[in-house]
């Protein structure tokens, strides 16, 4: 079987020194576009989830955090499926790489609020970590996945709801005050379409178009597969970075790679029992 990369580091972040002038912006220059919830706030945000498509959380990470995540995406190297061209690095599964990005699937708030949609067996599914440099342009508006196709009409009962059955959380490492800054974009409320977006460079949903999502570095959006969505274009001269983790239904296929899959046994050795259940450890049930 294929091994984990040589390099691990399961050192727990220690004290760094705070991100500078872009993680310093004032607060008189910057607004959310979108409502933001307290990460204390699991019913709201799940309620949001099945409105809007939704949720954005502000300052989940600290300043050092943030700091200390950064500099390991520096550190990655590629392996297995991992992408990596001058102006995009995209680098898969990193939970099985170093300790500081492991610690981010089971964020309290958070996975409260993956258990609480997807139920109290739901896994990660992945975890990526991401370099946008100046000049990429990741413009492609999509739908991550739609698991049930459904008529639209039936979002006008206020009892429907769509089940959720995969979500991802991005943790926003760089400050994205404008639209230079390779924002996220959503359409709120597109997930109630009941269907993919298809190929539409500039789509449109019951005459919204999609918008950009601006945050503070720290800060996290919240969103179900099935809303329309988009990266952007980096216009600016700094790196964007970003770390994704992907959450599903117990009986949505956990996607490791490269294959054979191997989990890393210092992880497995740090991981308590919530943690072991993200990574795929579940208790006997249909199927398997």
């Amino acid at each position: 079987m294929k091994s984990a990369p040589a390099t691990m580091n399961l050192r727990a972040p220690g004290k760094v020194n705070l991100m500078t002038t872009t993680l310093e912006k004032s607060a008189e220059t910057f607004q959310y576009l979108q409502k933001t919830f307290a990460i204390h706030q699991v019913d709201e945000m799940t309620a949001a989830l099945h409105e809007d498509g939704f949720a954005l959380v502000p300052g989940v990470l600290s300043g050092s955090e943030v700091q200390a995540l950064r500099e390991a995406t520096d550190r990655l190297q590629p392996f297995g499926f991992d992408r990596v061209s001058p102006l995009q690095e995209h680098y898969k599964c990193v939970f099985n790489r170093e300790r500081i990005f492991f610690d981010q699937i089971s964020r309290p708030g958070i996975t409260d609020l993956a258990e609480r949609t997807m139920g109290d067996q739901c896994h990660i599914i992945g975890e990526t970590a991401w370099r946008s440099h100046p000049g990429y342009d990741g413009w492609t508006p999509h739908t991550d996945h739609v698991w049930i196709t459904v008529p639209e009409s039936n979002f006008e009962d206020p009892k429907f709801l769509l089940p959720i059955t995969v979500c991802t959380a991005h943790y926003y490492l760089s400050d994205i005050p404008t639209e230079d800054h390779c924002p996220t974009y959503v359409i709120p409320g597109s997930h109630k379409s009941g269907r993919p977006m298809g190929g539409d460079p500039n789509p449109t949903w019951h005459g919204k178009s999609l918008e950009p999502v601006l945050v503070k570095a720290g800060d996290v959006l919240f969103f179900r597969s099935e809303i329309w969505h988009s990266g952007s274009k980096n216009a600016s001269d700094s790196i964007r970075y970003l770390l994704q983790v992907h959450y599903a239904n117990r009986f949505i296929s956990q996607k490791f790679s490269p294959f054979p899959w191997q989990y890393n046994p210092e992880i497995l050795a740090i991981a308590d029992e919530r943690q072991l259940r993200l990574l795929g450890k579940h208790p006997e049930s249909s199927y398997g």
